[in-house]
């Protein structure tokens, strides 16, 4: 339970360090009004956009776990 706390806290800090972020666009057919070319093309945007955010946040999420790591070994160490 400790670990699982740090790691939440440690997210929160470096989702707090990054300013703002980008959520998930979970509505489609938004981005299409906007938008003169196709909605194949449209849907092709919103799904790239939608993997660039969720990258941001699995990298986030994985400095996170090796930074927990690292102070595990460092109290493991002492």
């Amino acid at each position: 339970m400790h670990r699982r706390r740090r790691l939440h806290e440690l997210l929160v800090a470096l989702i707090k360090q990054q300013g703002d972020l980008d959520l998930l666009d979970g509505d489609a057919t938004r981005m299409q009004a906007g938008m003169r070319s196709s909605p194949d093309q449209d849907h092709a945007r919103w799904l790239d956009r939608n993997r660039r955010v969720l990258n941001q946040y699995q990298a986030l999420v994985r400095s996170a776990v090796t930074l927990d790591a690292l102070l595990d070994a460092e109290q493991n160490a002492e």
